[in-house]
Parts: C-alpha cells; sequence; structure tokens
C-alpha cells in the first residue's frame, strides 16, 4: 500500500460529503494506520513518543486507539518527516510576543496536497457558486518577501486568495482601517457579489467596534463574509458566534457569514458551518473525536477535548492532534443539507490548555 498513491486516491474523490462514515472509516482506517507508520518511521522525535505509548508498528488499529499529539507539542520540537534539504515551507502559528509558536515544515508535495483539498472544500460551499469572487481582506499586507516562511494569518489569506478574481487590503500597516479604499472597493463593486474575509477578532475590532465608524453607515450588499480564528480575544468579552452574525447584518447589511475552524497544524483541512445546521461537518479528508479529561473517547453529546485527524500531513507527524478546544459531536450522515459526516460544534479554548505527558515522552 502506497502512501502517496492512496491520498493521491482519495484528493481525487468529487464527492467529498458523500460516503456515510462506516463506509469512509473502512479505507480512513487502513489509510490512518499507514500514515502513522510512515511517520513513526521517518521521524525519530514521533518514534520516541510513539514507543513511549506503547504503539506497536505491526497492529493495525482503529482511528480512536491510534497515537495522538497535543498541539502544544509543536511548540516546543521540530517534528518533521522529510530531510531538511526537502523543507520549502515552514509555517508559523499565532502568537504573541514572547511566547512560542508553533514550528510546521512542508515540502513542496504536502503544500500542494493541501491546495488540492482547500480548493475541493471551498467550492462545496453553494454559497459561492463555484465563482472567483473580487476578495476584501480586512488586514493588512501580511505576506512577508521571504515566501518560504508563513505565519497563520499569511497562511490562511494566501490559501484563500487564490479563489478570489482580486484582492484589495483594507487596513494600513499598523493595522487600522483604510476607510478610503474601503470605501473605493465596496463603489467599484456596488450591485456585485464579492468575498470579505479576515479574522474573526480583527473583523470585530476594525469593523464592528471602530469607533470611526460609528456615523458612518457602510453597505456591503450581496457580501459573503468568510472569517475563523481569533475566537479567543472574543470569548474574554463575552461575544458569541450568533450575537457576531447580528452585528455583522445590523451594521454591515451583510446576509451570508460563513465561519471556519481549523489550524495551523492541519492546513488545508479546514471545516465551513453549514448554514442549516450551522455546525462543522467532517468531509473525506478528516475526522473527529471528542476525549475527556482522562482522554477516553466520549463519543457524542457529551463535552470535551477535540480530536482532529487530518489525510494530509505528509512531510510532518501532524495527522492525528489533540487540540485545546472544547466542543460536541451532534450528529452523523443526518443533516438536512445532504452532506454526509460528523457534524459538531466549538465551545471554546480550555481554561487549561496544555496537556502534559508527550513532550515528556522524548526528555
Amino acid at each position: 500500500m502506497n502512501l502517496n498513491k492512496e491520498l493521491d486516491n482519495i484528493l481525487k474523490f468529487d464527492k467529498i460529503f458523500s460516503y456515510q462514515n462506516k463506509e469512509k472509516n473502512i479505507f480512513l482506517t487502513k489509510y490512518f494506520n499507514l500514515l502513522t507508520q510512515f511517520h513513526y518511521k521517518k521521524s525519530k522525535s514521533y518514534k520516541k513518543i510513539c514507543d513511549k505509548f506503547n504503539y506497536n508498528l505491526k497492529k493495525k488499529y482503529k482511528i480512536s486507539e491510534l497515537p495522538f499529539l497535543p498541539v502544544s507539542i509543536f511548540k516546543n520540537l521540530n517534528l518533521k518527516s522529510i530531510n531538511d534539504k526537502d523543507v520549502s515551507r515552514i509555517m508559523y502559528s499565532s502568537g504573541t510576543t514572547g511566547t512560542k509558536r508553533s514550528k510546521i515544515y512542508l515540502n513542496i508535495n504536502n503544500s500542494k496536497n493541501q491546495m488540492r483539498a482547500l480548493n475541493k472544500l471551498f467550492y462545496e460551499m453553494e454559497e459561492l457558486n463555484n465563482q472567483r469572487l473580487p476578495m476584501l481582506i480586512i488586514d493588512k499586507n501580511i505576506l512577508s518577501d521571504n515566501k518560504n516562511y508563513f505565519s497563520a494569518s499569511a497562511a490562511a489569506v494566501t490559501g484563500f486568495s487564490i479563489f478570489s478574481s482580486s484582492r484589495t487590503y483594507a487596513c494600513n500597516n499598523d493595522m487600522s482601517l483604510n476607510l478610503e479604499i474601503l470605501k473605493s472597493f465596496l463603489k467599484k463593486y456596488k450591485g456585485e457579489k464579492k468575498l470579505i474575509f479576515g479574522l474573526t477578532s480583527i473583523r470585530w475590532e476594525n469593523l464592528l467596534n471602530n469607533k470611526k465608524l460609528k456615523n458612518i453607515k457602510l453597505d456591503f450588499e450581496n457580501s459573503i463574509l468568510l472569517h475563523g480564528g481569533g475566537w479567543k480575544k472574543l470569548e474574554k468579552k463575552k461575544i458569541t458566534n450568533s450575537f457576531f452574525k447580528s452585528k455583522i447584518k445590523e451594521m454591515l447589511n451583510i446576509d451570508t457569514t460563513i465561519n471556519y475552524y481549523g489550524m495551523i497544524e492541519q492546513t488545508g483541512s479546514i471545516f465551513f458551518e453549514c448554514k442549516n445546521c450551522n455546525n462543522f461537518i467532517t468531509s473525506i479528508y478528516s475526522d473527529i473525536i471528542i476525549r475527556d479529561k482522562y482522554l477516553n473517547d466520549i463519543g457524542f453529546n457529551k463535552k470535551g477535548m477535540i480530536q482532529l485527524i487530518s489525510v494530509l500531513p505528509t512531510s510532518y507527524p501532524g495527522h492525528n492532534i489533540l487540540t485545546e478546544d472544547v466542543g460536541m459531536i451532534l450528529g452523523e450522515d443526518d443533516c438536512s443539507c445532504g452532506k454526509m459526516g460528523k457534524r459538531f460544534k466549538v465551545y471554546g479554548r480550555l481554561k487549561k490548555s496544555e496537556v502534559r505527558g508527550c513532550s515528556d515522552a522524548i526528555s
């Protein structure tokens, strides 16, 4: 069983939400066992961790039984399954000054597969109707001169902007809103369908909570608002997803708001909020498990730690990650939109988010 061939077959699937989870589980179980074996052989650090938890290379595991890594481990270890000479890009998670950031090592093949998956996921959204739209980015131009080093924000902008017909940045270098650019964009594309994109917290501060816009009416009619990340800052202010959407409609006249969920550690394998059930739904590229504080798989309808599993990471062992987020699986293959997959909600970060154990395994 060839890993690259199997992944290539998965990425060729046209209907990425058309497989029932029981059916999907059969071939994903086979694939994730192969992927875990691959990283075990290619990454010395990952091997040490797996050995500490008695992983047996010859055993065939259920997906829920395979070893997983806490997301924080990527801040402390340089985990990769490729040679240094094959690293084509390093991606960094967001973080404040002085804090460690996750480092994700990609080769050309892994980057290409991320974009293939994102392309399929993006155009599955009915709201876009397979169109390339003018895109307004509520951020400064954050693409660095060195294209081999990407922040989480730059990676998101780069990933989504390839689906746009044009790209306009709405903020100055100090992150203040450039009102003239914003007005010019709205005037130029008045009446046309357009895409507004940015991190959730940046959207809030620059558009919804900006005192300079208090007496200015901005009409984003016929716009689609795509946002994700940055919820941690808004949680502290008690701003919920539903409240955010209501303010978007009230202040900017935007009817269509799409929240997405993902992480730099599994770029490309993201989740878009379903307009029918307002939940995230797993695709052919992903799976989700919810675990309690003792790391037991607790199934459906119980809150716990989100574990995300992605078919995409082949240049680094990021295919099976225990996140620092709290969520719940609400159903399976039962959304009225017709998409097959596990429906889940994300409720926020753990109060004490560091999951210990794996880092100690290689010390």
